[in-house]
């Protein structure tokens, strides 16, 4: 299904590229399917600077052309969306355009200058280029003699909204007023934009949007223009706030780095960092609770399951961002006596071409009890712990409930059906939630084993197909027996149990001859795309290696696939993955879009980029970090005392060491040798270390 258009942060929805949008105010309600929208604009080759609720959209050569989603944004606003340099009359020739940060890109240009007898240029335009629009243009001569041109930065905006650009039904420029040093647009909301220059211009054109100089550059000199962006009451982003900030235990997210033979993890690692840091915001109503947006530049509306889910993948990076995304998400929790009571309000997103979209409410439930329960395990602080509990306790309650009225959990409506990847979460819910419970001294741990137990041999007996090949799991399944049985990453998250006390696994849906036959589909090419796994394999009817459910690599789903996979023991099948999504990062410079085509990979070939992906992404920057600690198998249990490693015993990158990590509220290193033998090198005092 096609994506309605996608609102900006602060907007009530945000939406994916692929995802339907729907209603979840109340209990009892109905999930309509959402109309048509207008085509996203490809960003899959701009140059994204991030620090919410800043954003900055740029082209590889550095002009801000109004086209597409251009421009700079704050709080999902538009305030800049052309900003175009000419010298002597001459737009520079774009020669590179990279990111230099999270929040900062770099362009460089050259011009031949009046004069000039071959063809080398005399002289280099620098521009950065940051988040919130602050930009710093820099003439640089390589000629032996002085040289005096005009430069001219044309300016515009439309003071749009990001759904509005998203659609495509953005309104004309505004006419500008002189302002101090530079130029002035207001809307008709009363909106205002200001943009200031150092040093001042010495023409301002209001007409013309136009700020002009007379540079003179000694031999061998260098001009320099800067250009400040101010809008109507722009809020500072939260790394700024000293939320991003990055030491172990007293801020969001660790400051955590790879060292070893290969340098591509300490690059994605330290990348995947700063993504997350700079997809920080803060929920508008209760300003001490930060979580991430789900990915920019389309989805940066409230707090949705997947920033849950990046949260739980970001917990060896500290707890703090895992308790303030599960309070955030707690308060959309349905109350009162109806059948939904406890679940939490969640949009429907697209579920492939053979399945009606899934409800990312009833996933965020199941997640909920699940993701507070493993970060008790990291070092949840107890205040935490117990603000949460009850919340995690009505989650379960749901749980109960509805699994009681068919034994599975379907999916919103009377007609299911029920899906196999959502029995995989409610399982680890019922698993993680029973260890949760006992560890809090709270009753109903024993029902909800015995209700995992019942799931487990069911979804065993009724989900499993057999064929000559093996047999494979159902995508699905309805109450009257028929089965969807179209192979995909989905498959990924029956390997995802979840860990319990004592650095244990908890016990799959699957059996051991079953987990080694999805092992065995996991790593075939059908769905190893060579670059992370497909979400749909290329056998099946409705493949589509762009469809977001029915062919393309999602990262969250490879992550899971390659954690899942490694602590299952099949680190042939965890390898090959890890290895793709290393090789398909470094082609996205380390920062990995949320999806990319599923193409096969050749010889020479490089990732296809989607062009309506987000990137960065909450749940890609995560699942790197979620997929670079599968190497080494952390297992921490704070509330017994103890942390263990269990790495991939084929140390399939060789040696590797990943310090600032965090368990108990402390720094952690650790070191895998080449011979796949992990070592603690720093730890919390009084933890006992193990292997």
């Amino acid at each position: 299904m096609a994506p309605s258009p996608v609102p900006a942060p602060g907007h009530p929805t945000g939406q994916a590229p692929g995802h339907a949008s729907g209603h979840t105010s109340g209990a009892g309600i109905a999930f309509p399917r959402a109309a048509r929208p207008a085509e996203l604009p490809a960003v899959h080759g701009a140059l994204l600077c991030v620090a919410l609720p800043a954003l900055a959209v740029c082209a590889e050569h550095g002009q801000l052309t109004g086209e597409g989603a251009e421009g700079v944004y704050d709080a999902g606003r538009r305030l800049l969306s052309r900003c175009v340099l000419r010298v002597a009359g001459r737009e520079p020739v774009p020669l590179q355009g990279r990111m230099v940060a999270s929040d900062r890109a770099a362009f460089l240009g050259a011009l031949r200058v009046p004069g000039d007898a071959g063809p080398d240029p005399a002289l280099t335009v620098e521009r950065t280029r940051s988040a919130d629009g602050a930009e710093r243009i820099t003439l640089r001569s390589a000629a032996a003699r002085p040289l005096r041109f005009p430069v001219e930065v044309a300016l515009g905006t439309d003071l749009a909204d990001l759904g509005a650009v998203a659609s495509g039904r953005t309104g004309p420029e505004l006419a500008a007023t002189v302002h101090g040093t530079g130029l002035r647009w207001t809307g008709g909301d009363g909106r205002s934009v200001a943009v200031t220059a150092d040093p001042p211009p010495t023409d301002s054109l209001a007409a013309a949007g136009v700020l002009r100089w007379e540079a003179e550059l000694a031999p061998r000199g260098t001009f320099t223009i800067r250009l400040r962006l101010r809008g109507e009451s722009a809020a500072r982003p939260a790394a700024s706030t000293g939320v991003g900030s990055g030491r172990p235990g007293g801020h969001l997210l660790a400051e955590a780095r790879a060292e070893g033979d290969d340098p591509g993890p300490g690059e994605l690692l330290r990348t995947s960092v700063e993504d997350l840091r700079s997809l920080l915001q803060r929920d508008p109503a209760h300003p001490a609770d930060v979580y991430l947006a789900a990915g920019v530049p389309w989805r940066c509306g409230p707090v949705t399951s997947e920033a849950l889910w990046a949260a739980r993948m970001a917990l060896p990076l500290g707890t703090r961002l895992a308790a303030t995304t599960l309070r955030a998400l707690g308060r959309t929790q349905l109350s009162g006596g109806g059948a939904e009571a406890g679940r939490l309000q969640g949009a429907l997103r697209d579920a492939g071409p053979h399945l009606p979209p899934r409800c990312t409410g009833i996933e965020a439930t199941l997640a909920f009890p699940a993701v507070l329960a493993e970060a008790r395990r990291w070092g949840l602080p107890a205040t935490d712990l117990e603000e949460l509990l009850p919340v995690a306790e009505r989650c379960l309650d749901w749980l109960r409930r509805t699994t009681g009225r068919g034994g599975f959990v379907p999916d919103p409506g009377p007609a299911g059906p029920w899906r196999a990847e959502t029995q995989a979460h409610a399982h680890r819910a019922a698993l993680l939630g029973a260890d949760l419970l006992d560890g809090c001294g709270r009753p109903g741990a024993d029902a909800l084993r015995d209700l995992a137990r019942t799931l487990r041999e069911r979804f065993r007996r009724e989900f499993w197909l057999d064929d000559p090949a093996g047999g494979r799991p159902a995508a699905a399944r309805a109450s009257d027996g028929r089965t969807w049985p179209q192979l995909g990453g989905w498959a990924a998250h029956l390997l995802d149990t979840g860990l319990l006390g004592g650095g244990r696994y908890a016990p799959g849906l699957l059996d051991r001859t079953e987990t080694e036959q999805v092992a065995r589909l996991l790593g075939t090419p059908v769905l190893d795309s060579g670059w992370g796994l497909r979400s749909l394999g290329t056998k099946e009817p409705g493949h589509n290696p762009f469809g977001h459910r029915a062919g393309a690599v999602r990262v969250h789903e490879t992550a899971v696939a390659v954690a899942g996979l490694a602590a299952a023991g099949h680190e042939k099948e965890a390898a090959s993955l890890l290895r793709g999504l290393l090789d398909a990062a470094e082609a996205f410079t380390h920062r990995l879009p949320e999806m990319y085509a599923g193409e096969q990979r050749t010889a020479g070939g490089r990732p296809v980029p989607h062009p309506a992906a987000c990137r960065p992404a909450a749940v890609a920057a995560a699942g790197a970090i979620q997929a670079l600690l599968a190497l080494v198998g952390v297992r921490p249990d704070a509330p017994g005392r103890s942390v263990s490693v269990h790495p991939v015993a084929s140390a399939p990158l060789g040696a590797i060491s990943l310090s600032g990590l965090v368990v108990d509220g402390e720094p952690f290193a650790v070191r895998v040798s080449r011979l796949g033998l992990g070592m603690v090198e720093e730890a919390a005092e009084g933890l006992q270390l193990g292997v």
